[in-house]
């Protein structure tokens, strides 16, 4: 049996999720994502989940410059938004979408909780994009972070299992499941957080990007980039993930859509400013809102587009998870299956990638 999740970290995911907006909200229709063309697979929809965050901007990107729906032709992409990757996975499980932009933590959940039979990772999509923010006038160097309240997005997220572990690499002791501790850890929800920044909630944050630029907007300064903390400076951040039964039916349909993510992604790195303005579009049709200049051109700046999965770095956040007693250590052989990611890398004259050894193989 695959060990899976401690109560700690399950039971407050699952309740996150119960609490969030259900399986997602469908994303409204636009011209750019109509299908033409044949079916692939006589199949008529791909039901794609994402969250409306710049660490996204492969799914942003992709969606609102169609490249992902031409590589699918008459499949039509029915996409979802979502705001907690626990939602996310749940949605995954029960068919309700097919194929997910997530984080590490969500996913390395969803593998375990399922036995290792819910998902696979088939790709990378993002690296970075986290940062420490914190209040200039309360903390002025790492050292002076002891004491104070720092936020995170939520219990056993990605970016609070990293703060939780920089803290212990620090010396300092913090009970993950309570906060308490040398440092005060608040859980609180990215939309809310510039409110509460302002409101004096607490005195420092890690988190990602848009919500870092967003604080700094408020007066918070950035401590440190936590990419800086990474050998090579890369750490995955989102990931791609499929339902195994999904795979297993539909791999032309997979095919297709990882050869629309690799030219999202190579379009990304050459149209760097032209990328952002369609991310910033998409987040505009969303959600209501587009970001303003002073809030995307910073957050941008700090995300790299990538098709590599970072395996080895999703297995050091697993570790982590385990040293902070938020996961108990997990089985995570098979995790990943990145043969059709590296037949579409090959077939656009582009490196493979590896699975660190947790592949299906």
């Amino acid at each position: 049996m695959r060990r899976t999740l401690t109560a700690a970290l399950v039971l407050p995911l699952l309740a996150f999720a119960a609490t969030s907006c259900g399986y997602g909200s469908q994303a409204k229709d636009d011209t750019q994502n109509v299908a033409k063309g044949k079916p692939i697979d006589d199949l008529s929809e791909v039901k794609v989940g994402y969250f409306p965050n710049l660490t996204h901007g492969t799914a942003l990107v992709g969606l609102e410059k169609g490249i992902l729906q031409k590589e699918l032709g008459g499949t039509q992409i029915t996409p979802s938004t979502f705001n907690a990757g626990p939602a996310q996975i749940e949605a995954l499980v029960s068919k309700s979408i097919d194929i997910g932009f997530i984080g590490p933590s969500p996913a390395i959940n969803g593998y375990t909780k399922s036995a290792g039979k819910g998902l696979r990772i088939i790709s990378g999509a993002a690296s970075g994009g986290v940062k420490l923010v914190v209040n200039p006038d309360k903390i002025q160097s790492k050292d002076d972070v002891k004491g104070k309240t720092i936020a995170t997005p939520q219990l056993g997220n990605t970016q609070d299992v990293a703060f939780l572990n920089w803290v212990s690499e620090q010396g300092w002791k913090v009970d993950a499941q309570s906060g308490k501790g040398d440092v005060s850890v608040v859980r609180t929800d990215n939309k809310i957080m510039p409110d509460a920044y302002r409101s004096g909630s607490f005195d420092g944050a890690w988190v990602p990007e848009p919500t870092a630029s967003k604080l700094v907007d408020e007066g918070a300064k950035v401590l440190f980039d936590e990419k800086d903390l990474w050998p090579d400076e890369q750490f995955v951040i989102t990931n791609i993930v499929v339902s195994q039964s999904f795979l297993k039916e539909h791999p032309k349909v997979v095919e297709a859509f990882l050869r629309g993510t690799v030219k999202t992604n190579a379009w990304i790195a050459k149209n760097s400013d032209a990328a952002k303005a369609a991310a910033n579009d998409r987040l505009a049709r969303d959600s209501g809102k587009a970001l303003p200049a002073k809030v995307i051109d910073p957050a941008w700046k700090s995300i790299e587009f990538t098709d590599d999965p970072l395996a080895a770095t999703l297995d050091t956040q697993a570790q982590h998870a385990v040293k902070a007693g938020l996961l108990k250590k997990p089985d995570l052989g098979g995790i990943y299956d990145l043969k059709l990611l590296n037949q579409v890398l090959r077939h656009e004259s582009q490196p493979g990638v590896y699975d660190s050894g947790l592949g299906t193989d």
